[in-house]
């Protein structure tokens, strides 16, 4: 099936083809249709899935006849976060470049003025936060009687934030005669209470178990102390295939402290968390998406929604506290059928946490080192002294031509190190001198473990690096 097959107009699918896409997705090519018939939908599907689009493309093609007016948009879609609006609004701009559409942007953290004036001009498709969009309706700014079509993004993630009175409220102000569509990952029952109550006689696409997570992503816990996570962290960072890393924490004070202490140890990082303004946090979004940084730590304000291509890795330094947020944060990778890992860190106190996360999938996650470390990476019958000479003919090669036996050695300090904690830490690399600068240090810093031409293939889940010392601690 290609995206002709599904009803959407030349202009749009030459549009879509700019864009890089040929096959729709599953929820795509089910939802589609279903929007241009102009049913009601309700759409359960894990992210990563394409559901963006799968709502973009066709409203693009219903709001392209009609008329704009002043204070009064034509549709409305509603996001539980300014990201995620953001980012709706990208993909209106990107599908909607062949089309005489208005949009704007209706978010906190920015000045009013210029989406009022947008609104006083007419749009077409107005995407909007539930609060800012609350406050311009209760000071007589904006008029929703005029809206045809209705899109709640993201319901679940709603519902954790609080938002469903203002959604109910704003539901009530808007013409019984509309379209309403309505996204989630998980359908708990306040959600389906919602549903009921707004939409008529909905068609329900489900691509898959709701709570389930992807099965291009593979998934480790990490039981560890504390006081070891940075340690652990870090040797993760240094060893596995990194190319780009997302870093949820807990709590605001934590994703800063650690995106300092990463920065300090050479890792180009960057964070995110509610604490930011709305123009900081875009920045950093956009430095990570060029990759200036590939490494970003973050809060749940950016665990649902985000698509950011190319994310080889998520790392859960805490273990969410609402399992929901495990399957959110771990979806930012393995997206668009690329291939992922996830590794969460369980303290002994995120015991329940950990289980409530899998009592949520129905699935045990499987315990880092039990089933997947691999730490022979040298040829079994190299002599040690062949070895030392080899070292010493390649002098300071580094990355792919390094020896293997000093990539080891230097694995097995680091484990000896976290085994007697009182020992002094080995430096992580020779150090330039000041004038040098740290962006120095991060080019001769790799930070991730580069495979040698003669590693033996992986297959998904194993893990060919050398032994951390962490996964002695045991396991629960």
């Amino acid at each position: 099936m290609t995206f002709a097959d599904l009803g959407l107009s030349p202009e749009l699918l030459e549009a879509v083809e700019t864009a890089g896409y040929t096959t729709p997705t599953a929820i795509q090519a089910e939802a589609i249709p279903a929007v241009l018939m102009m049913k009601d939908i309700i759409g359960i599907a894990q992210t990563g899935t394409g559901k963006t689009a799968s709502f973009v493309l066709p409203m693009i093609d219903v709001m392209a006849a009609g008329r704009r007016r002043a204070l009064m948009p034509r549709s409305l879609i509603l996001e539980p976060t300014r990201e995620l609006a953001a980012q709706v609004a990208e993909n209106f701009e990107k599908y909607g470049a062949n089309h005489d559409l208005k949009m704007a942007l209706l978010i906190g953290g920015v000045q009013m003025g210029d989406q009022v004036k947008a609104l006083n001009e007419g749009v077409d498709v107005l995407i909007a936060t539930p609060g800012r969009l609350m406050d311009l309706f209760e000071r007589g700014k904006i008029l929703l009687n005029g809206c045809e079509l209705l899109v709640i993004d993201e319901a679940d993630r709603m519902l954790d934030m609080g938002f469903i009175p203002d959604i109910e409220f704003i539901c009530d102000k808007l013409p019984e005669t509309r379209q309403t569509m309505l996204f989630s990952a998980t359908m708990p029952a306040p959600i389906e209470k919602l549903a009921k109550k707004f939409l008529n006689n909905p068609k329900r696409i489900e691509t898959s178990r709701a709570a389930t997570t992807n099965a291009d992503i593979t998934a480790f816990k990490v039981p560890v102390k504390a006081k070891q996570k940075r340690d652990t962290l870090e040797w993760l960072l240094a060893n596995d295939h990194i190319e780009t890393a997302i870093i949820f924490a807990n709590r605001k004070t934590t994703v800063r402290e650690l995106n300092k202490h990463l920065q300090r140890r050479g890792f180009a990082s960057g964070e995110i968390h509610g604490d930011m303004d709305q123009s900081s946090r875009l920045k950093e979004l956009d430095r990570f998406k060029k990759g200036e940084v590939n490494i970003l730590v973050a809060s749940d304000v950016a665990a649902r929604g985000l698509d950011v291509k190319g994310v080889s890795h998520v790392f859960n330094y805490d273990t969410p506290w609402h399992p929901d947020d495990y399957v959110h944060r771990i979806g930012r990778t393995g997206r668009a059928g690329a291939k992922g890992r996830a590794f969460t860190f369980v303290a002994d106190e995120d015991a329940e946490a950990i289980a409530n996360v899998e009592k949520l999938t129905g699935a045990a996650i499987k315990v880092f080192g039990k089933e997947d470390v691999r730490v022979e990476l040298v040829e079994a019958g190299a002599e040690p002294e062949k070895r030392a000479k080899d070292d010493a003919s390649d002098g300071g090669k580094s990355g792919d031509d390094a020896p293997r036996e000093q990539k080891r050695s230097r694995s097995r300090k680091r484990d000896d190190a976290d085994e007697a904690e009182s020992a002094p830490r080995k430096p992580r690399r020779e150090r330039g001198s000041k004038s040098e600068g740290r962006s120095e240090e991060r080019t001769e810093r790799k930070p991730r473990r580069q495979r040698d031409e003669d590693d033996e293939p992986v297959a998904a889940g194993e893990w060919n690096g050398p032994k951390p010392g962490f996964l002695d601690i045991g396991a629960g």
